[in-house]
């Protein structure tokens, strides 16, 4: 994947940051240590004294693998005493090392494989999240959560043109929704929602956004409008920093609010499928909320993209009369 300047900037000042706090940890541990057992101070700098001696004498010459030899046994006697001490006082063996985020490649981002420098799993992981977090930067994500939803606002008659009670059907979809956020996994299905105007459907899938960022997992959450719009641009201006398609392939979830208000092209028709294509292959869910019909949807996007939608997504239907125009 490529991603911007800025957002490798970040990925990386995050995992700097995370290597300086484990190594600030550990010092603050050894202090407190060696104020407690000044005996482990002493080990500790005979066995720095040990590498010293060592390089000493490389340098000297003469009898060196014999030398080299009596220094590893001194080393090795003295960490082996000073591990009887931690022991015997309480404290793991490596109490006094750096406890990095992630073993591989100690918060560096790299490791060294098969004579080769690569990428470790924890910048990629981060490169995604920083990208995410850049593109979420002017999403109003905090402004719905499950708490603030209430299907009291819907009718509670019987609508004879729907078959359904408007509330009841809500207060499924209610759960449903909570139920999706609280169980998400990366593999989670994708979900259709659809309705008028003013029916929660925004309300809905950004209360999922929160729960599943709560949860720790990459959320892109963006309009339609804006989204293609930024894609458009993106590849016509054909920047080395036009990373936003592969952040929409590598987030957990991509959430896509109001399909069919962008502005209608035969480019931003071509990359909602392929956007949506490419997830469902990959097995990674999208969310997508419309005011249009199937109909409509498969008369704006092809039947091929509904096709593929109607395959891949569980279609929730939102009804009832707008809850905006209610409140007035």
């Amino acid at each position: 994947m490529g991603y911007s300047s800025t957002v490798y900037k970040s990925a990386a000042d995050k995992l700097a940051q995370s290597r300086l706090d484990a190594e600030k940890s550990a010092d603050r541990r050894r202090r407190e240590i060696y104020e407690k057992l000044p005996r482990a101070k002493e080990l500790e700098q005979q066995i720095a004294s040990c590498g010293v001696e060592a390089a000493r004498t490389v340098l000297r010459g003469g009898d060196v693998v014999a030398e080299m030899t009596k220094l590893k046994d001194k080393n090795l006697s003295l960490q082996a005493q000073l591990r009887e001490l931690l022991a015997e006082n309480g404290y793991a063996a490596d109490v006094m090392e750096p406890h990095y985020a992630c073993q591989n490649c100690q918060d560096t981002g790299y490791y060294e494989y098969m004579g080769r420098t690569v990428m470790c799993a924890c910048l990629k992981q981060q490169l995604v999240a920083c990208a995410c977090e850049e593109l979420n930067r002017s999403a109003p994500l905090k402004l719905c959560t499950f708490e603030s939803f209430h299907t009291d606002s819907y009718s509670d008659v019987f609508d004879a043109s729907l078959g359904v009670v408007p509330r009841r059907h809500m207060e499924k979809i209610f759960k449903f929704c909570k139920s999706y956020a609280q169980n998400f996994t990366p593999e989670a299905g994708s979900i259709l929602m659809k309705g008028a105007t003013g029916l929660g459907k925004t309300h809905l899938s950004l209360a999922i956004a929160n729960e599943v960022i709560r949860r720790g997992y990459g959320v892109i959450y963006v309009s339609a409008p804006a989204l293609f719009a930024k894609l458009e641009k993106e590849h016509f201006s054909r920047s080395a920093d036009s990373d936003t398609m592969d952040t929409l392939l590598g987030c957990d979830l991509l959430i896509i609010d109001d399909l069919g208000t962008e502005f209608k092209s035969q480019f931003a028709t071509a990359q909602a499928y392929q956007l949506f294509n490419a997830r469902v292959l990959q097995s990674k869910p999208v969310i997508v909320s419309t005011n249009l019909t199937m109909a409509e949807l498969e008369r704006e996007y092809s039947n091929r993209f509904v096709s593929r939608v109607n395959g891949a997504a569980q279609k929730l239907d939102f009804v009832g009369d707008d809850l905006r125009i209610k409140r007035f």
